[in-house]
């Protein structure tokens, strides 16, 4: 026990002396970051063909399942017919002819993904993909959002929407598809799509407002601490953390939030009057198959599903706004890489100790 405590010791003084030097170099580049006025925000677009993409997993499960031969025959096959139509198109481009399809030009669809979270903090990104997409979509074409968000701030999300609501302007049909969650501020995103897609255990709704926050007033005067809250206007200031909330404060606080839950069913009625507000606007939320039957949704299915459906009639992109990462960036990565791989370490050894112990 005792050659174990004196590892353990030197194993634990070794892993601060680690983190601590990690967090050091973080806080110097941090510094002289911050020093810098240039600006590391810059990002750029990446671009992914999802019809590529299931080319590349069909051809790579053909080459193990299918006889060598015949596989190899497939591609020759496929490579002459490329060759024959890449040759048609530059001896006509030559002509200054435009060879015109016997189809119809395939649809585009470009899909975009928001994770949300309390702040709505994909919005930013996120502006970023819309505004190059609306750059070449048309009325043709679709826009495909992936969401998946429990809510968060009003105001961020009243933006998030406000983004969407550029599709819509702009002519583009728009598709959202939710396969985990779209409640509260991510349904009020969701609302905007001329046609919401959920998985059958997906969870959608939440139209409702809330605000939480605790009261340390009687804590402060049980120990003879004042605390004091000047403001210029009535209604600066309603409710506060460690202040004396008032009646009046707190009424005009209930109000604010109703107001609030009155804007955000006004919001989904102008872009989903199918809905009954009666029964959605309650703060409940529905499982996919629920949320169907209370028009929240149009139709039950993954994203997965629909997007590869898709991929047989139109050329699908995947478009996503990536930013630079500094070096500050990296670091902190790294750091918290190497943090938890220690964490993990010492965890694992505890418990192998207990178990060695019994």
């Amino acid at each position: 026990m005792v050659d174990f405590l004196a590892s353990y010791g030197l194993f634990l003084a070794k892993s601060l002396t680690v983190v601590g030097a990690i967090i050091m170099v973080i806080v110097v580049v941090g510094v002289v970051a911050s020093r810098n006025k240039k600006d590391n925000r810059e990002g750029y677009l990446s671009i992914d063909s999802l019809n590529e993409t299931l080319e590349d997993m069909e051809h790579a499960l053909k080459e193990v399942v299918l006889d060598a031969d015949v596989y190899k025959q497939q591609l020759k096959d496929e490579a002459k017919q490329e060759k024959a139509e890449a040759k048609a198109r530059k001896k006509a481009l030559k002509k200054g002819k435009v060879i015109q399809p016997d189809e119809p030009e395939r649809k585009r669809i470009f899909v975009l993904d928001f994770d949300g979270d309390i702040k709505a903090s994909e919005l930013e990104p996120m502006r970023e993909e819309i505004t190059a997409v609306l750059t070449m979509a048309t009325e043709k074409d679709e826009v495909v959002i992936r969401l998946e968000s429990p809510g968060g701030m009003v105001h961020s999300y009243g933006l998030a929407s406000s983004q969407l609501e550029r599709i819509k302007r702009h002519g583009v049909p728009l598709t959202v598809c939710v396969d985990k969650v779209a409640a509260s501020g991510g349904y009020m995103m969701a609302c905007l799509a001329d046609k919401i897609i959920a998985a059958p255990f997906s969870v959608l709704g939440s139209i409702g407002v809330v605000a939480q926050l605790p009261n340390f007033h009687r804590l402060l005067k049980k120990y003879d601490i004042d605390y004091e809250i000047l403001t210029a206007g009535e209604y600066k200031r309603t409710m506060t953390v460690l202040g004396e909330n008032t009646e009046k404060g707190r009424e005009k606080f209930i109000e604010d939030l109703e107001d609030t839950h009155s804007l955000f069913k006004e919001f989904v009625t102008e872009f989903r009057p199918q809905v009954d507000m009666e029964t959605v606007a309650t703060g409940e939320v529905w499982f996919g198959r629920r949320a169907l039957a209370v028009n929240l949704v149009d139709e039950i299915s993954t994203s997965d599903e629909y997007l590869i459906a898709a991929c047989e009639t139109a050329d699908v992109y995947s478009v996503r706004y990536e930013y630079k990462k500094t070096l500050q960036d990296r670091i902190s990565e790294m750091s918290i890489k190497t943090t938890d791989s220690l964490f993990t370490k010492w965890a694992g050894r505890i418990m192998n100790a207990r178990l060695l112990a019994k």
